[in-house]
């Protein structure tokens, strides 16, 4: 066990100020605290407090951090209090210990809740102070070097936690040993047949590796002497766990991982690094697409080296990083060589804000990331925001982009900002457009399409990679349908006050939302629309505010029965419908909107609609709801007339077998077997032919307009492709409402109870 004296000389090897009477007091006071509490290993519990304070000396951090560590379990594990600690060591560590202990002591319903929430205190308290990261880093690594002390199960829960949340974090830092540590203890634990199978492999290759190692740092020290470049080489072999990594990334075998062993070439200034590139690939052949520049772009944690891979003695590759002290110290400490002491100066945590631009990143995340997200969103969206490897991306004025791999220039655009992500349609990669699904590449220059009108469909949870975007385009979904709810709530109560003849005021409308289990008129309607507060019960409370008789006829409005607002209509099964919020509406639009009941007769354009198309509603004033489809041209010229929008969705369950018409259109040329081909190739798709009309449009050629009958979109697309493949056919397509007009033989009439009545009515 350390002594006092111990390990105030190990802080004062590198804090020649340090407060000696602070260290000795925490340590006699955990000392006392902890007493007789034994560890599952059987030591004295103090040696755990004791040798995190140790690693946080190797950190070489200031007194009030190693006082921490002392100190950090004895507000849990002890007797000891919030106003003990603050009273005997001040408010700034009795802050730092209380926010640690605070961490740890939850109670909630389900494991993953319980780590989601810990996680949420952790980087809140750390958005604080960052020196809660780092002494609760120091702990976990203790905690990890005597796993082997706890049950089995219990050691895969925490090396799995270790995994997910702390090695990541403590790369996130830019303290990479340390995280190479934590992954490789976890992995041992997690996949312990892996690990000791690149061990195995590893020790059976050391003797190779040592030859290699010793001719690449013989000549290259001599090499770069020879340039005037004086330089440390430091020769490693990668950790397993990075080692498995890549054979998993990259689908190979062990054998098959050529570039295990890494230099780190430490010189004396930037200038050098530079100097050495070139020293090394005069020297050395190099492997194409490894060569890789941190220094100008540094990497999100603060990491800065050039980065190249060459092809040393018996074609064995080995990874070269070039970097000054500096650029190493930072690489090995991370955050924490942004040293507390500069000349022997006290603490100065904004400093640390300032050089850091790692902390100052993890506190912009951070307070993304915790607001307003549920507790089981929250765990998914931080592994996703802070715990991958990034790219690097550029705007159109040069402005460099981080981001995760995988990410898609929706990730880019919610990146730039959150209205730029929402009202995104297409992007441009390298002066190209591309599909909003391409994945990234570092170097990819973007530029974003937008559209002020758009919204984010909810399959772009399914696209994007970055928990900002997610979190985003999960937000806007739900205001999106917040909005058409309140819409149709709006509708359902506005009909009911002009059934009744009389209005409500705001008291009156509180106090209706009050009574039905609601906070505000708002949040009435939206439920209203919702279909959680039903029409019966909405219409019953109306009547006992006004002092109306109640109705014995029940009220035909539109019911929601999904949360989304969607509802049907008496007149057919075929569709839902739903009211969309935010239209600017017109008299007319609103007077349609105002006939808008349970019995709203509905008809279909006469082009036809078939399962597959994208679908709207037009309403007008006395009449029927007409359903089109999305690209009817008869939609063109209602952009600007005053009529209501309404949404419009299939609804098929049970009717997968059911044939639909819709007309298509084509020109033909005018020779015998003509038609009998045509006729012959829809057969062919399994189609059905109705009706059709023929018009000679020169002496040669004719347009031909067919009815025909369809399961789907699928099979309308199949039918189309074949006859745009038949010899002497052109102009094949889908017949706007002028062609479909022209099928004079057919009663036009819109009748949804004729031609999509529901098979058992």
């Amino acid at each position: 066990m350390m002594r006092q004296y111990e390990l105030v000389e190990r802080v004062q090897a590198y804090n020649p100020n340090v407060d000696e009477q602070l260290l000795n007091k925490a340590y006699v006071y955990a000392m006392q605290k902890h007493g007789s509490q034994k560890r599952a290993s059987g030591d004295p519990y103090f040696n755990h407090p004791l040798e995190v304070a140790a690693i946080l000396t190797e950190l070489k951090l200031d007194d009030a951090s190693i006082a921490v560590g002392l100190l950090h379990d004895t507000i849990e594990d002890t007797d000891a209090t919030r106003a003990e600690i603050d009273q005997l060591f001040g408010a700034e560590i009795a802050t730092i210990v209380d926010g640690l202990t605070k961490i740890d002591r939850l109670n909630l319903v389900s494991r993953e809740e319980a780590q989601a929430e810990n996680l949420r205190k952790l980087l809140l308290a750390i958005s604080q102070d960052v020196r809660v990261l780092l002494v609760k880093l120091a702990d976990r690594l203790h905690n990890m070097r005597t796993l082997q002390f706890m049950p089995p199960d219990k050691q895969k829960r925490i090396a799995q936690e270790t995994m997910d949340i702390y090695a990541p974090l403590a790369g996130r830092m830019g303290m990479q040993d340390m995280r190479n540590e934590l992954e490789d203890i976890s992995f041992r634990i997690l996949q312990p047949e892996h690990y000791q199978a690149i061990i195995a492999r590893l020790d059976e290759m050391q003797a190779e590796y040592r030859e290699t190692i010793s001719v690449i740092s013989t000549e290259l020290s001599e090499r770069l002497a020879a340039e005037g470049i004086t330089a440390r080489v430091k020769a490693r072999v990668k950790s397993p766990f990075s080692i498995f990594n890549k054979i998993e990334r990259k689908s190979i075998a062990l054998e098959q991982l050529s570039d295990m062993i890494g230099f780190r070439v430490i010189v004396g200034s930037v200038e050098e690094c530079y100097r050495t590139v070139g020293v090394v690939h005069t020297k050395w052949k190099v492997v194409p697409g490894r060569f890789k520049d941190y220094i100008s772009v540094p990497k999100h944690n603060d990491y800065q080296s050039i980065h190249t891979t060459i092809v040393g003695p018996g074609r064995q590759r080995a990874e070269l990083q070039i970097r000054t002290e500096e650029m190493d110290r930072v690489a090995e400490y991370g955050i924490a060589a942004h040293a507390l002491y500069k000349d022997g100066a006290s603490a100065d945590l904004s400093r640390i804000e300032n050089e850091s631009q790692a902390y100052g990143s993890l506190r912009s995340t951070i307070a993304h990331l915790t607001a307003g997200n549920s507790t089981e969103d929250f765990l998914e969206y931080t592994k996703l925001e802070l715990f991958q490897d990034q790219v690097f991306c550029f705007t159109p004025r040069g402005r460099l982009i981080a981001l995760p791999r995988g990410a898609t220039p929706i990730d880019f655009a919610y990146a730039l900002h959150t209205d730029i992500g929402d009202t995104t349609v297409g992007a441009k990669i390298n002066g190209s457009i591309l599909p909003l699904v391409t994945q990234l590449r570092s170097g990819d220059e973007v530029e974003i399409i937008r559209d002020q009108n758009h919204l984010p469909p909810l399959n772009w949870l399914g696209i994007a990679a970055t928990g900002k975007a997610r979190a985003a385009i999960r937000r806007s979904v739900r205001h999106a349908a917040a909005q058409r709810a309140f819409a149709l709530g709006e509708h359902v109560l506005n009909m009911m006050l002009e059934r009744e003849g009389v209005m409500l005021d705001d008291a009156e409308a509180k106090a209706l939302a009050e009574v039905l289990g609601a906070a505000s008129r708002r949040d009435l309607l939206i439920a209203v629309g919702e279909g959680k507060i039903g029409s019966e019960p909405l219409a019953a409370e109306l009547a006992k505010l006004k002092g109306l008789r109640k109705r014995r006829r029940k009220l035909d409005l539109p019911v929601a029965d999904t949360a989304d607002g969607w509802f049907a209509l008496r007149s057919t099964d075929l569709f839902r419908f739903r009211v969309p919020g935010g239209q600017r509406s017109g008299p007319r639009a609103k007077a349609a909107l105002a006939q808008l009941d349970f019995h709203m007769p509905v008809t279909v354009s006469g082009e036809g609609v078939v399962p597959g198309d994208r679908l709207v509603g037009i309403l007008q004033p006395d009449k029927a709801m007409l359903v089109y489809p999305i690209h009817s041209d008869a939609l063109i010229d209602m952009h600007d007339s005053d009529v209501a929008w309404v949404d419009v969705r299939w609804n098929l369950a049970g009717r997968e077998d059911k044939l639909f018409p819709t007309v298509i259109t084509m020109e033909s040329v005018n020779r015998p077997g003509s038609l009998a081909q045509i006729s012959s190739a829809i057969a062919a798709c399994d189609a059905n032919i109705n009706n059709l009309v023929m018009r000679m449009i020169s002496p040669d050629f004719h347009q031909l307009i067919f009815e025909i009958e369809v399961r789907d979109l699928a099979q309308l697309t199949d039918v189309l492709a074949t006859l745009k493949r038949s010899p002497g056919l052109s102009a094949v397509q889908r017949a706007g409402i002028r062609e479909a007009g022209m099928i004079s033989t057919l009663e036009w009439d819109g009748q949804v109870d004729r031609r999509f009545a529901d098979d058992e009515r």
